[in-house]
């Protein structure tokens, strides 16, 4: 591994505090940083940083490239972000544990409008998982166990409480999955057959997770909004850890686009947590638009038995009808659909239900139910999702950190996926003044580092590890949009990971130096 020096930037060490200028010195994967005269520094390879920002990488709390980055293992969208470290397994979808390799298979297959397929799919356990990432990606990842498998595990993929039985030996492979490098437990409470768990058997794994210091990873339960609680989804949230002594991270934390409610509403609700002594934390997105599977449209019901139950529902005239009562149409007319495999749907890219339901002659009911059948259920659908307005206050807050939710496919993908990180840096801190440019990186670096329990990246300070980005600050921009939203970031001129270049002066190097990142082994 050749040493680097990068020399006379202005070094923001992701701790919040104001930056200095030094020099960072890297070599065997370590950081030492220089404040005085470095010609007495021999390195293989030296960069002039004058004018320019070095700083930790970016740690992205909210990754859903779990399967997809085997096959993009370059990860463009993200390291031209300066992103150099991912945690996956969220939303309740963990790509582990699996008894076989039939029922991973069939859990690929109903949240494939999360991650494209992998090229070969050769584990079972988080060891064995964590095992294909060394040197075979370009950013470090980290793992959280979702609820879905551990419950397809033990109770199946049916909506039936567990037993007690059942319960005891789900806390097992939850503590094994956590002994083997995982580092906590996340929920997707939106996503069957994960959403079936009951409150009470999320705060029995959450107290096996807090005895190994995991923390619990939630998207929230939205079923449980009414006219008279739209924060009850988060309140389920709260009395989880309050219940099991567990830390709470609530992901893409956001004011609806409902207009229900304020955002003091929801600051409030993880204040008032934070004052009672909890641990709560938030991540948020940097961009009004949501993005998921798009079968989570379609009402539980129809996946209660797993995805050959949903496509027999969705062939089925009796079921279609009521299906398309229970779906909310409003979704038809403005979200966008992507990830589209067939040649002859591609012409159907960022396109709505609606407008694709013109170009058919059809009921839009019929319209997604077909695409989805020919699809084999793998779209993605992106569309309005938080009130624009309130972004800033969630940014700006003391608990709440940066993160993408994104899915890295489809030709017409969430305008995050490629921009996420650098909008913080072009237009929240550099433009509109929002954030310092110190607590902007600290949000992105070490906050997040501290939420994970990393002990060696987030910031730069002699001895931890070599994943650092240099960007020139006028230059960073995030040029992605709605209608063209695979446009990579601009501005980021290094990316380092593992003490290796995945950008070189502004060019992707094609090196995959990314490590996994076991908790309580090398972190």
């Amino acid at each position: 591994m050749k040493s680097i020096l990068l020399k006379n930037g202005l070094i923001i060490n992701g701790s919040g505090n104001p930056g200095f200028f030094g020099s960072v010195y890297l070599k065997d994967n370590k950081v030492s940083i220089i404040r005085n005269d470095q010609n007495n520094i021999n390195a293989d390879i030296e960069i002039n940083c004058q004018n320019k920002v070095i700083s930790p990488g970016f740690i992205d709390l909210h990754s859903h490239s779990s399967l997809t980055i085997f096959g993009e293992p370059k990860h463009e969208p993200k390291v031209f972000q300066g992103v150099t470290t991912e945690l996956v397994g969220i939303d309740g979808v963990s790509p582990v544990p699996f008894k076989n390799k039939r029922e991973l298979e069939r859990y690929i297959w109903l949240d494939s409008g999360f991650n494209d397929y992998p090229p070969k799919i050769d584990w079972l356990k988080t060891v064995e998982y964590l095992n294909k990432i060394d040197n075979k990606v370009a950013v470090n990842i980290a793992c959280m166990i979702g609820n879905g498998p551990i419950r397809i595990w033990e109770v199946g993929w049916n909506n039936k409480p567990a037993t007690s039985k059942q319960l005891a030996n789900m806390n097992s492979i939850l503590r094994e999955c956590l002994e083997e490098g995982a580092w906590g437990l996340s929920s997707g409470l939106d996503y069957p057959p994960g959403s079936y768990a009951s409150t009470n058997e999320l705060i029995s794994l959450c107290k096996e997770a807090a005895k190994l210091d995991g923390f619990y990873h939630t998207h929230t339960r939205a079923k449980l909004i009414s006219e008279q609680n739209f924060l009850a989804p988060w309140e389920e949230a709260i009395e989880i850890g309050k219940k099991s002594g567990i830390p709470v991270h609530l992901t893409h934390y956001k004011q609806r686009d409902s207009g229900v409610g304020s955002f003091r509403d929801y600051l409030g609700l993880v204040e008032n947590a934070r004052d009672e002594g909890m641990d709560v934390t938030f991540d948020s997105y940097t961009y009004p638009y949501s993005g998921t599977t798009i079968t989570i449209i379609l009402p539980e019901w129809t996946k209660d038995g797993g995805p050959e139950i949903l496509i027999k529902h969705l062939k089925s005239s009796t079921s279609r009808k009521k299906m398309c009562k229970e779906i909310n149409h409003e979704s038809f007319k403005e979200n966008w659909l992507t990830n589209f495999k067939k040649h002859h749907n591609k012409k159907y890219e960022g396109l709505s239900v609606s407008e694709i339901a013109i170009m058919q002659d059809k009921d839009v009911c019929e319209t997604i139910f077909d695409l989805l059948i020919d699809e084999n259920l793998g779209i993605s659908t992106v569309g309005l999702g938080n009130a624009a307005h309130s972004i800033p206050e969630f940014i700006k807050h003391p608990a709440g950190m940066i993160a993408s939710d994104s899915l890295i496919f489809g030709d017409y993908p969430n305008p995050r996926t490629y921009g996420n990180f650098t909008k913080v840096i072009a237009e929240f801190s550099r433009n509109d003044k929002l954030l310092s440019l110190e607590d902007a990186i600290r949000k992105m670096t070490s906050f997040p580092a501290q939420r994970l329990g990393l002990n060696k990246k987030g910031l730069l300070i002699d001895g931890y590890d070599a994943d650092v980005i240099v960007f020139d600050l006028p230059k960073v921009k995030a040029p992605t949009t709605k209608n063209n939203p695979k446009r990579l970031s601009e501005g980021m001129e290094q990316v380092i990971v593992n003490g290796e270049f995945v950008i070189k002066n502004k060019v992707h190097t094609g090196n995959l130096p990314g490590k996994s990142i076991k908790r309580g082994i090398n972190s």
